[in-house]
């Protein structure tokens, strides 16, 4: 994360940035930040899923 974009809080709309990953793209909701990751919730029609992912993967939306 470039601190110029702003700061990740809970509650904030991010999507994930990091080629090697397979959620790469995806946009979610941060749920909840403990030590240098945030639980996200990823919605998509039917299903829900919920990921801890590094901070410096996301960025905010």
């Amino acid at each position: 994360m470039n601190n110029s974009e702003g700061i990740i809080l809970p509650g904030s709309s991010v999507k994930v940035n990091n080629p090697s990953s397979i959620y790469n793209g995806y946009k979610g909701f941060v749920q909840r930040i403990a030590e240098n990751k945030a639980a996200v919730l990823f919605e998509g029609g039917n299903w829900d899923k919920l990921l801890t992912i590094p901070i410096n993967e996301l960025e905010l939306v």
